[in-house]
């Protein structure tokens, strides 16, 4: 009985092989439907790669940004405050060409309250009565231009990043 099996399992061809095999215009029919079907879907496929590639750099950029404020405000806390020497640490932390430092690296007074800065004159007491602290305020931004145009998306896309630490 397993002889038999075999025989029926090995001896049955695969079905459309008698067909293509005795046509030969059958083979070359399928590769020709499959380079159709390749030639429409290709442009969409290169389109959407593009655009993941596109909008990749840009959040690679945006993470760069970002590390360059903070690069900038680590130099503030151990340096003497200088804006245009922090400006200069801020334009060539990453090594990417046309970060800035923008908005120029400002100080400020602000009292701690509930998660947030309360901007305040540092000759004022706040409102828990202890001293406003004195805070620095680091800013970068980058221009980026897209590969494609996007509805959504200004052209060029500006990436900023802030990085705010306590002076005293």
């Amino acid at each position: 009985m397993i002889g038999t099996l075999c025989r029926i399992a090995f001896s049955r061809r695969p079905q459309g092989f008698a067909a293509s095999a005795a046509g030969a215009g059958a083979g070359t029919a399928k590769r020709g439907a499959v380079a159709v079907e390749l030639a429409l879907v290709l442009p969409f496929l290169v389109l959407v790669l593009t655009a993941l590639f596109d909008l990749g750099l840009a959040a690679y950029e945006a993470m760069l940004v970002n590390a360059a404020a903070a690069a900038g405000a680590r130099y503030a806390e151990v340096n003497p405050w200088d804006a245009n020497a922090i400006a200069a640490v801020v334009t060539g932390a990453t090594g990417t060409t046309g970060i800035t430092a923008t908005p120029a690296p400002v100080q400020f007074c602000a009292c701690p309250s509930t998660g947030s800065l309360l901007p305040l004159d540092c000759t004022l007491v706040c409102p828990d009565g202890s001293r406003p602290g004195l805070y620095g305020e680091v800013g970068a931004e980058l221009q980026h231009f897209t590969i494609l145009q996007y509805p959504a998306l200004p052209e060029p896309l500006v990436l900023t990043g802030k990085a705010v630490l306590r002076l005293k």
